[in-house]
């Protein structure tokens, strides 16, 4: 699967106009951003870039113009250009160390996550990914069953099964994300994950879980919470992400009217989590 990388110069810069211009880009399906000199690059797969619309960003800022550049990244390209460039290894809340094979493990802390990300985003740095991982540590998943949905690297389902899940599916649409997550699981010795190819649709009736993980864009959810909520039983856990704050008060109301009561929302920039407990 191919990327499209997009970069946007912004003059003069104005954080306030980037994050407008993210939010936006957000809508038509970009999923990674990364802070340059002077503005943004932004990446989004071929199957949803437009090079009609990377022109149409509105900054929403007086006197806030920008050039845009775009160009395809090569599969064979991406693991160099990430581990050059954006991918350096992190703390979560001081518990885990998510580090690439190429790191060192950080001897003050104890637990890690190990992530070789190829084309697949989602190593922990983007908030998205991050709230999610602070929603996972303040829960209890001792002997919990798990759906990580769009798994991309893997990373919170195999944190999932490192803190004690029992066991854990992980669903992407996208098959070099699958492969990717299998071999994620081999790097940390997770052995009780199984990674599905497809969306919602290959969720089966016999997947009851007790926590279920979407880090997906807001259409995506709002059409499939339905399915989402039917794999959890009175007590379980929904965790959501990908979305702004514009999103949250109609995944909220769809979220309750199918018997789920909002539990806890964090924020990132521009980007929101929610945590929701069924009744």
């Amino acid at each position: 699967m191919h990327y499209y990388k997009v970069i946007y110069k912004l003059t003069p810069y104005n954080e306030d106009a980037s994050d407008i211009m993210i939010a936006q880009l957000g809508e038509l399906g970009y999923e990674s951003f990364l802070e340059i000199e002077g503005g943004f690059e932004a990446y989004v797969q071929e199957q949803y870039f437009d090079e009609s619309a990377i022109g149409t960003i509105d900054p929403y800022i007086e006197g806030v113009t920008y050039t845009v550049e775009a160009s395809e990244v090569e599969d064979a390209d991406w693991n160099e250009e990430w581990e050059k460039n954006y991918f350096k290894p992190i703390e979560v809340d001081g518990v885990y160390y998510v580090r690439g094979p190429h790191h060192e493990s950080n001897p003050l802390i104890s637990k890690e996550v190990i992530i070789n990300p190829k084309n697949a985003f989602g190593a922990g740095h983007h908030e998205t990914t991050g709230m999610m991982m602070h929603f996972l540590l303040n829960i209890d998943l001792r002997e919990k069953r798990v759906i990580d949905m769009g798994c991309g690297t893997g990373i919170l389902g195999i944190m999932a099964a490192k803190e004690g899940a029992k066991d854990v599916i992980g669903i992407d649409i996208d098959a070099f994300s699958v492969e990717n997550t299998k071999e994620n699981c081999a790097l940390n010795l997770v052995e009780n994950m199984e990674v599905r190819l497809g969306g919602a649709d290959v969720i089966r009736e016999s997947d009851a879980v007790d926590v279920f993980i979407a880090n997906i864009n807001r259409n995506i959810l709002l059409a499939d919470l339905p399915i989402y909520r039917g794999t959890l039983a009175s007590g379980g856990v929904l965790l959501l992400s990908g979305f702004y704050e514009d999103d949250v008060d109609m995944l909220v109301e769809k979220a309750e009217s199918l018997g789920m009561k909002l539990e806890e929302k964090q924020e990132r920039n521009e980007w929101r989590a929610l945590r929701f407990s069924v009744i």
